[in-house]
């Protein structure tokens, strides 16, 4: 209801919870998938589809529907100044995110020169590679003094939310959608004090996708490039690895 599918009453997870109805579900990584109620998850796309935009077309149903959900519920609109928090595939697809709303700049907070030019590629301005205090005066010297209107958290680690909160300018708004790890906590005193709003959580993708998906099939957008290696669905386990090892932003597995 009200469109925020991830939040279903009668939701469940492949490989973790059994459906509404009581049916195990089995890992979604295998050839076939049963997807229950899939009349109000999966979406048609109109065909016929070139084989190269398959990888944007994957991205709807997760990374980048994830940071498109970080910069809506940081109000990122025209003319905002916005830094991202995280490099990954779903930080990348944030910075992406934020420029298809129309921000002005756009700051990567990335340590890593691979994703900082992907990062720029889908629009960022700026890199801060700096961290914690140092990191903060990077972001206001950017910004002239000030720091941003939005910050978009795509870790979930106490360190990354913290980032996020003091990148932000009083009345600033942090979109938060990295998978919480290691107890992350908001500081009341601290947020009541500036007035920064705070928003986020599991993205709702099926209800951005017929939104994003135009423009994927115009190639106004190619979201796709966080896959920056390809591997049989059998490797598995090596695409993991690669991601835990930073060898890769995104692995795509085909069958």
């Amino acid at each position: 209801a009200h469109g925020m599918t991830s939040g279903c009453d009668h939701g469940s997870t492949f490989g973790v919870t059994p459906d509404a109805y009581g049916h195990p579900l089995g890992g979604a990584q295998a050839e076939y998938v049963r997807v229950p109620d899939a009349a109000a998850s999966l979406v048609v796309v109109p065909g016929p589809v070139d084989d190269d935009l398959v990888p944007s077309l994957l991205t709807l149903s997760d990374v980048f529907s994830t940071g498109h959900h970080a910069a809506v519920s940081a109000e990122v609109g025209p003319g905002k100044t916005v830094v991202v928090v995280g490099d990954g595939a779903v930080g990348l697809s944030a910075v992406l995110a934020a420029k298809r709303l129309g921000a002005e700049r756009i700051i990567a907070m990335s340590r890593h020169a691979d994703r900082q030019a992907l990062a720029r590629e889908f629009g960022a301005t700026d890199v801060v590679e700096a961290r914690g205090d140092e990191g903060v005066a990077a972001v206001r010297e950017l910004l002239g003094g000030d720091l941003a209107d939005c910050a978009l958290e795509a870790v979930g680690t106490a360190e990354s939310m913290d980032q996020a909160l003091r990148v932000v300018r009083a009345g600033g708004a942090v979109g938060y959608v990295g998978v919480p790890a290691g107890d992350p906590e908001l500081p009341m005193p601290f947020l009541f004090a500036k007035n920064i709003t705070v928003g986020g959580g599991m993205a709702p993708a099926r209800a951005y996708i017929e939104e994003l998906l135009p423009d994927v099939l115009s190639r106004a957008i190619d979201p796709g490039k966080v896959f920056d290696l390809e591997l049989p669905l059998d490797q598995a386990p090596e695409a993991y690895a690669a991601m835990d090892e930073r060898r890769a932003i995104k692995v795509l597995l085909r069958p």
